[in-house]
Order: C-alpha cells, then structure tokens, then sequence
C-alpha cells in the first residue's frame, strides 16, 4: 500500500483539477487548497519512499521553507517578484499575509520538475544541466498557474500593463523572481541529492506522469475549459515553456529501446 500511495495521491490530484472548472465561490476555492495538497503529499510521499526520509525533508524545507521565505518578503516588499497581495482568507490560514498553502505549492511544483531534468540531463554538464532545465521547468509551471490564479482572484499585481502580451497584469519582475528563487531551490536540492543520494536511478514514473499532465493538461484547461481570456495567452506560454523539458521528454520516452544483446552461458549450471 505504501509503494502505491503516492500514485493514489497523484489520482486524486488530478481528479481535483479535473472538477476545478466545473466549481465556482468558496467550493472552488477548497478544490484548490485540496489540489496544492494533494500535489505536495504525492510528491513528498514519493520521494520519501524512492529517496529516503532525509532526503525528503531536505526537499521540504527548501521548496516549502525557501518559498514560504520568498513570499514573506515579497509581499512586504515586492522583492523579488514585484508588488502583489494575497487575498488573505480564501486559502485557508495565513502568516504574515501568505496563505500556508501557497510554500505546498512550490513542493509540488518543483518535485516533478526535477525529476524530469533529472531523467534528460547526461553527460559531463549533468548537474548543470539539470539544474537550468529545473529552474526553466518550474518558471514555466507558473506561467500557467499565475494566470490561473490571478484570473480567480486569489492573488493581484499593483501594476496592470508591465507582462507578456496578453497577460500585461502579471509583470515580467514575476517571472525573474521565479527564475531566482528556482534556481536557488535547484542547486539546494543538488547539493542534498550529490550527499544523499549520488545519482541513484529511480522509478520516476509518478512525477513524470504529473509533469505531462501538468504540461498538456494545463494547456488544455486554459485554452478551452477556463474562462478568462487571458488564459489563451497563458496556455501557449507554458507549453511552451515547459515544453523545453516535455518535448525531449516525450521524445525519450517514444522512442524505441535498443534491446541488449543476449549473452550465453558457457559454464555448466550446477
């Protein structure tokens, strides 16, 4: 049951997003808090049982403590994504005016992307590989969700006309806070990954199911399903941001395996 956990988990994720749409008001707003949490538990219940326990909380405490950190100070005082509030309320509990969800939602985020870049990088630039196709990964993870959530509601910028066309609203300072909070996030994790796990292979198949459908479902959510026209815009920026890792993922994982050549036993069998 254990080892099934988090697929379960990631189910139940999935389904969450799946009625999202279809809710409005106060419902819609706990489909969401039970959508960041059951992302994060599927996330950290995974690593837990192909990392290890120390590992995991090595994870938890930098995306949730270093995005709980970030969002602290970045609504006191706009650095580093810019000036925006929370509607304070709507997501459950809050400190210092950051709903305790949202450093959940970096956990959930960020799992699934690195385990992705984890899978694509080779080479002698491994880790430096994997490290910039995270910090990608996960910029382009919220190029979907702050669309999303500012079209809800849930968050707004101060300024209107200082975005990606289409999305002027959500400033581009967003976007390169996410790029250095990501990357900070990714070169932590590195560094617990090298003392505590040494580039073990793992079966990622989980996170990756959830970064697909992140990737094209969100895509499809905000082209077709979403109502706020803006999320057109949103759904062509993330795919293709994402895309960067999802391409040469689904690529990898089409393409044909080689098969290995069959050795023969030359010694007697005792």
């Amino acid at each position: 049951m254990t080892s099934r956990l988090p697929l379960l988990l990631a189910g139940a994720a999935i389904a969450a997003q799946i009625v999202y749409p279809l809710v409005h008001g106060g419902i819609r707003d706990v489909v969401t808090v039970l959508v960041v949490a059951l992302l994060a538990a599927a996330s950290v219940t995974h690593a837990a049982a192909t990392r290890g326990a120390r590992w995991t909380v090595g994870l938890v405490l930098v995306t949730a403590g270093l995005g709980l950190c970030s969002e602290i100070v970045g609504t006191a005082t706009g650095f580093p994504y810019g000036c925006y509030d929370y509607s304070v309320g709507r997501l459950g509990p809050a400190l210092a005016g950051v709903p305790l969800v949202v450093p959940f939602a970096w956990t959930a985020g960020f799992y699934p992307v690195w385990c992705v870049a984890s899978v694509l990088a080779r080479g002698p630039y491994r880790r430096l590989t994997r490290i910039a196709l995270t910090t990608i990964g996960v910029v382009g993870w919220d190029l979907y969700l702050d669309p999303q959530m500012v079209a809800d509601g849930q968050w707004h910028w101060c300024v209107t006309d200082a975005g990606l066309p289409g999305v002027e609203h959500i400033p581009l300072t967003n976007y390169a806070g996410w790029f250095v909070v990501a990357a900070v996030m990714a070169v932590a994790v590195d560094r617990i990954d090298r003392r505590l796990d040494a580039g073990t292979r793992h079966r990622d198949g989980v996170p990756i199911g959830l970064f697909l459908w992140t990737w094209l479902g969100s895509a499809l959510a905000h082209s077709v399903f979403l109502g706020a026209p803006e999320l057109r815009y949103s759904a062509i920026y993330g795919w293709l941001a994402m895309g960067i890792l999802g391409v040469p993922l689904l690529v990898s994982l089409l393409r044909p395996r080689a098969r290995r050549p069959r050795t023969h036993d030359t010694h007697p069998h005792a």
